[in-house]
């Protein structure tokens, strides 16, 4: 098989954490992003080396048994780039998660049998469709020269954009202020950012919603390359247009806020170089397990409400049960560090049942919101401290009894994996967004002392191939 070979074959295997093993009728393996178990392919090799082939997908020529007849499925599947599951019952989707984080972790420490931990099921959203409370929608054309499209990249494209008006896991206030402002700046031709030319204004819509207060925030984000007074008539304008949707009872949340960020940089991401508020407030709040959270439209938070209440009780509890299951009293004057803290959802969880709580979080935003969330839920013994944690370990004084790790996608630094180890406690928990990150680092973790007690995968993201998992260690000689 050589580059730009055309075949087809069939999808033996998928490993995490989208990669289809494609056989082809000649014998030949292929890599084929965005393929499903027991699907024939057509596919285009993009990448030949060292005997090892990649593929592109070009069409699912006949579908897998695994999958829900095409008109069951959102009417943007397989044209949209999210939610490569979608066709697939959701059941079925938790099993293939949980066999893809099973044989990551085996491959890397050993089998439950040969490492001596147990891997419990997979625990399901509680909610499947509906469930984000945040969406970042971009603007662009669905074709070259095209009417204004907002939603999500087309499949396989970096800058075809198809505008999700039915996509199915946000709700109908999502739905609403997507379209609406999609149309809204389609009658005024107001030109979009162009990736490659790096010209025109609108780039994306930050929407985001809290389940269980109903509060809406939405974010407009723009070039400068605007006239200001022309921009202001316009904002201005389309103020008017969405909160005409809240106060008219056509959207069913509360609008909290309608904000306008300025961004220049040339990246294809949302980044805040510049915030106004339009109307309102430029936070909302949500609540989870009891707590109440401030968030801004830029703090990290859980995008599935829900779900994370599931993560976060297993969390917990498996905390408790390396506490409490010879010392129950030790754990009320422990002191533990939350790395990777984000706005401290997990410290203040764990705050009213620990003596100390400290967080370090590199974003600065998420750290300030932190503070005014504990202020809020009135908890006086957590501390949040800006920076890397490579370099914040060195300037704590306080010495941790537990750790918590919710590191980044990449997963954590080495030099700060072991600054980590080097603290000895008797027990850590990590919880990873990346099995493949996971994996790597308890490679790490088990060479350097610690072992694997329990493992479990918590499904925040139905429909995609995306999965959390949370595991407990404990040091060599303190199993439980």
């Amino acid at each position: 098989m050589k580059k730009g070979f055309r075949g087809e074959g069939n999808v033996l295997c998928v490993d995490f954490p989208n990669k289809g093993i494609v056989v082809t009728d000649e014998g030949e393996q292929v890599v084929v992003k965005n393929s499903i178990l027991g699907q024939r392919v057509a596919f285009a090799c993009n990448k030949a080396r060292h005997g090892k082939f990649e593929g592109r997908l070009l069409e699912v020529v006949k579908r897998s048994d695994l999958e829900r007849p095409q008109e069951e499925c959102c009417p943007h599947f397989g044209i949209c780039g999210g939610c490569t599951y979608q066709s697939i019952p959701y059941e079925k989707q938790l099993e293939i998660k949980e066999s893809q984080v099973r044989k990551l972790i085996s491959d890397a420490i050993g089998t439950e049998e040969e490492a001596g931990y147990e891997f419990m099921p997979i625990k399901g959203s509680p909610v499947q469709s509906e469930y984000r409370n945040k969406m970042e929608f971009t603007f662009g054309d669905e074709y070259k020269d095209g009417p204004l499209a907002l939603g999500m990249h087309k499949r396989g494209s970096f800058y075809d954009i198809v505008t999700v008006k039915d996509c199915e896991i946000i709700d109908a206030d999502f739905r609403l202020i997507l379209k609406t402002t999609c149309a809204f700046f389609e009658e005024k031709h107001t030109p979009y950012f162009h990736r490659m030319s790096h010209e025109g204004y609108l780039r994306h819509l930050l929407v985001r919603k809290a389940v269980k207060t109903g509060e809406i925030l939405i974010d407009l984000v723009t070039t400068t390359a605007m006239d200001a007074n022309e921009e202001a008539i316009l904002l201005d304008e389309y103020r008017d247009t969405i909160v005409s949707l809240s106060s008219e009872g056509k959207i069913k949340g509360t609008l909290k806020g309608l904000l306008h960020t300025k961004n220049d940089s040339i990246a294809d991401v949302v980044k805040d170089e510049g915030t106004e508020v339009l109307f309102g407030e430029a936070f909302f709040y949500e609540e989870l397990m009891g707590l109440r959270f401030q968030i801004s439209p830029f703090s990290f938070f859980q995008t599935n409400s829900l779900g994370a209440e599931v993560l976060y009780e297993t969390a917990r509890d498996f905390i408790r049960e390396a506490y409490q299951k010879e010392n129950p009293e030790k754990m009320q004057g422990a002191t533990l560090f939350d790395l990777y803290s984000g706005t401290g959802t997990i410290a203040q969880m764990m705050a009213p049942a620990c003596k100390h709580v400290v967080g370090v979080e590199i974003i600065e935003e998420a750290v300030e919101a932190a503070k005014e969330n504990a202020k809020l839920n009135n908890l006086e013994n957590c501390e949040f401290l800006a920076g890397d944690v490579l370099k914040v370990l060195d300037e704590i004084k306080d010495k941790p009894d537990f750790i918590i790790l919710d590191p980044p996608r990449d997963g954590i630094h080495p030099k700060a994996l072991e600054k980590i180890i080097d603290y000895g406690v008797d027990s850590m928990i990590y919880i990873s967004c990346k099995p493949t990150s996971l994996a790597r680092d308890l490679e790490v973790l088990t060479a350097r002392g610690y072992r694997v007690q329990k493992v479990v995968c918590v499904d925040m993201f139905p429909n995609t191939y995306h999965v959390e998992t949370v595991v407990l260690m404990s040091r060599d000689g303190e199993r439980q």
